[in-house]
């Protein structure tokens, strides 16, 4: 069930279904992803992982894997000099720890990389791998984040690094922010509450898993082709890694079979594009799905600390939140995902004291990285179950309260120029916001008022839950985009843009904001994405940043455009004043000229020239989503089992470009936070080695675990976006995870705060084990 927003009646493009201008291509099977390419003498590299948490590697013996017939090439880290940089895809500067070598002497989790072999087939590179006899000095490992700021193992005893807080004490990264008098407060308030709350290693589990494939091409240039949300990043950190200039290296970005944020990552490319530059020959590497879940990136596991202190009426005094984040072995985003869960979740309500302690800290265990929500889901489990027992002790309907708690329109959100992304960021004020009508219109689409009240018994209980939510568009003062177009003599435009589109329909966005300011149909502008030496530059798509960033950057362009298509008009009619419609420049007698007439005489006889325009967009305005998350679930009291029969997920998007793509976006989210709640995490052995590796024990929702969803958007105009939009990929994962753990105490009284959320733990809670 899909619950209709409004729009501006007035747009013909933005606001309106749309055929995805790549849904041919795709449904028919056209060779359009990365490993859809087929090269002439490529070599298959595959990967020895480390089977050890921790150790120093004494000697590596290649001389048998060598010999395997088809072996062109063995990398390890004596073929490299030490060299320190960070794999997360991020802007320049990068704020993430700067701890990691191509290939190092200490390895450092299960699954760490020891070598590579590149052959001419896959077997060849796989039997060579096995062949590799490597002598390890075994080292005590850290697998308990609580342990690591005492302890006196350093996971990184290593000098040179750069960007960490404190390798001694294994400290990657420290925020420390206060607003107002926190104690004070916490003195004055007539309730204080105070839970701890943990949340696990998740997994992205994109259908398509990390492959890139790189060549040197005619002009002995090195061409990365591969599955990134980040390709200008690729490019820039690839070129740092192996000291090659960055104007002899060109990343393409094909379509993507799934991101999540584990593709906002320089995971393999730099390894590929070594072998290639070593042999001169093409090169692939692919992850297997069990590579995937133990050497790839994953959610970042946190302890989160709550303090509130709260008035009898119910308004939140005070906030303190102390957050203990595994970093894994490697600090690859975990500064900035500490960032965005204290941002998002001390941002997101209204209470004038606010402090926060935030630790990252290595382990030495699988390495989290960016992931759909990149922190915010972790913040909004804590503060939102702990909003329901607040809820619950003052008797008061936890749709009032967070009515009374929330941010509103017209308010200025201090605590979010203290915490930046990784460093102070800029001022921030809420111009729109439909958060008031997200938390009446779920509640009347769930039937709350009765399902909330109604009497709990029997074996099979009913219960309901709810939680609110924000995000972000971009990284304010961070993000940039840019954008090209061109005319042809058809009315046709072309689009180049940065923007990566990764299976959200982005390219079909950007092509409808175009249509819409040069009043065309969405299929007269011919899309051209990610491609480092023909399109401008983007950061990527993470941070919901495309809408709002690359979508102001296509917006300014096609403005650009349309300028100029109206200026050459004016000059064929001979007219000082005239304007634009269905395609036509006309002059005020009616007199008018064709988009076609203008392009083709533009370029063969009058004034002749190109119409064509670029533009950059950045912001320091990140305009939040906001969004309520709705759940209605049954608890088997005998066996501790749930099942989710409903969930109800409204936001407020600003002005929806596209409705149809931003229901798949709410559509898709909800099963990766269903997976988080229940089912998904990441298990380890007492030596740290992951034992759920593939999907039948690794278990996500599939179609048959999935319950009624039904989507809403509340319509705003957002004034800092395009055409009034916000962002709306991340915030539908943040709900449903901490909605479901408050509907599960509303049904049989069980409050849970770790997740996932399990039959035992249910059972556990009810005295029944």
């Amino acid at each position: 069930m899909n619950e209709k927003q409004t729009t501006n009646n007035d747009m013909k493009y933005v606001g309106k279904k749309t055929v995805r201008v790549d849904g041919l291509a795709l449904v028919s099977g056209q060779p359009v992803f990365a490993d859809d390419l087929q090269l002439r003498d490529m070599l298959h590299i595959k990967i020895l992982h480390s089977p050890h948490a921790h150790a120093h590697i004494k000697s590596i013996d290649t001389s048998l894997a060598a010999q395997v017939p088809g072996v062109q090439l063995i990398l390890t880290h004596e073929d490299f000099e030490t060299h320190y940089y960070t794999t997360a895809g991020q802007g320049y500067p990068e704020p993430s720890s700067r701890d990691t070598r191509i290939f190092d002497s200490t390895v450092r989790y299960v699954g760490d990389r020891v070598a590579a072999v590149a052959a001419e087939t896959l077997a060849a590179a796989e039997e060579a791998i096995e062949k590799i006899k490597v002598e390890y000095e075994i080292l005590e490992a850290l697998l308990d984040p609580r342990e690591s700021l005492t302890s006196n193992i350093m996971v990184h005893e290593q000098s040179g690094l750069t960007m960490v807080h404190d390798h001694k004490r294994n400290l990657i990264a420290e925020l420390k922010a206060e607003l107002g008098d926190v104690e004070a407060a916490m003195e004055k308030a007539d309730h204080v509450f105070e839970q701890e709350y943990s949340v696990p290693f998740a997994q992205q589990s994109h259908i398509e898993p990390h492959i890139a494939v790189t060549w040197m091409d005619e002009h002995n240039r090195l061409i990365i082709r591969t599955a990134t949300q980040v390709p200008f990043h690729v490019r820039r950190i690839v070129a740092e890694v192996l000291d090659f200039p960055i104007s002899r290296i060109r990343v393409i970005k094909p379509r993507i079979g799934g991101g999540f944020g584990s593709k906002q990552e320089i995971l393999n490319e730099e390894v590929c594009a070594a072998v290639t530059l070593k042999t001169g020959q093409p090169a692939r590497i692919e992850y297997t799905r069990e590579e995937e879940l133990f050497a790839a990136r994953s959610r970042h596991p946190q302890i989160l600390k709550v303090r509130m202190g709260v008035k009898n009426d119910g308004f939140i005094e005070a906030i303190d939140l102390n957050i203990l984040e595994n970093g894994g072995a490697y600090g690859t985003h975990s500064l900035t995902v500490m960032s965005v869960t204290a941002n998002k979740a001390l941002s997101f309500y209204a209470a004038p004291n606010k402090k926060l302690l935030g630790q990252a800290v290595y382990t030495n265990m699988s390495v989290p990285g960016a992931y759909r929500g990149y922190g915010a889901p972790q913040g909004f489990f804590a503060m939102e179950v702990m909003l329901d027992e607040i809820a619950t002790e003052l008797k008061i309907d936890p749709t009032e309260l967070r009515h009374k708690n929330y941010i509103k329109e017209g308010d200025d959100v201090p605590i979010a120029k203290i915490l930046g992304e990784g460093g102070e960021g800029y001022p921030m004020k809420i111009y729109t916001s439909g958060m008031a009508d997200c938390i009446d219109e779920g509640k009347k689409l769930i039937n709350w008022d009765e399902l909330y009240n109604e009497e709990k018994s029997g074996r099979v209980r009913r219960g309901v839950g709810m939680i609110g939510c924000g995000q972000g568009s971009g990284i304010p003062g961070i993000d940039m985009a840019a954008a090209f177009i061109k005319m042809n003599e058809d009315a046709s435009f072309n689009l180049l843009a940065g923007a990566t589109d990764i299976g959200t329909g982005s390219d079909t966005m950007l092509a409808q904001i175009a249509a819409e300011v040069l009043e065309v149909p969405v299929e007269k502008i011919i899309v051209y994405s990610s491609d480092t030496d023909m399109t401008p530059f983007d950061t990527g798509a993470y941070a919901s940043s495309t809408t709002y960033i690359s979508g102001g950057a296509v917006k300014k362009a096609a403005e650009k455009v349309k300028q100029q298509i109206l200026d050459m008009g004016k000059k064929l009619l001979e007219v000082d004043e005239a304007s634009i419609k269905n395609g036509c420049v006309i002059a005020a007698d009616g007199n008018s000229v064709t988009y076609q007439e203008i392009c083709t005489k533009a370029f063969y006889t009058h004034e002749q020239h190109q119409i064509m325009a670029n533009a950059s967009h950045m912001s320091y305005d990140s305009p939040p989503p906001f969004n309520t998350t709705f759940a209605e679930i049954e608890v088997d009291t005998e066996t501790g089992i749930v099942r989710v029969k409903k969930i109800v997920s409204v936001s407020d998007a600003g002005q929806v470009i596209n409705p149809q793509m931003a229901e798949g976006q709410v559509e898709g989210a909800i099963p990766q936070s269903l997976g988080y709640a229940l089912s998904e995490y990441m298990i380890f052995d007492d030596k740290g080695a992951p034992i759920n590796t593939n999907f039948f024990d690794y278990h996500i929702h599939t179609a048959i675990d999935m319950p009624e969803i039904v989507t809403k958007f509340v319509h705003t105009d957002e004034p800092t976006g395009p055409f009034g939009a916000k962002a709306i990929a991340e915030i539908p994962i943040n709900g449903p995870a901490p909605a479901i753990a408050n509907a599960i105490y509303n049904a049989c009284g069980v409050r849970l705060r770790e997740l996932p959320i399990t039959p035992e733990k249910i059972l556990k809670g009810l005295g029944k084990i």
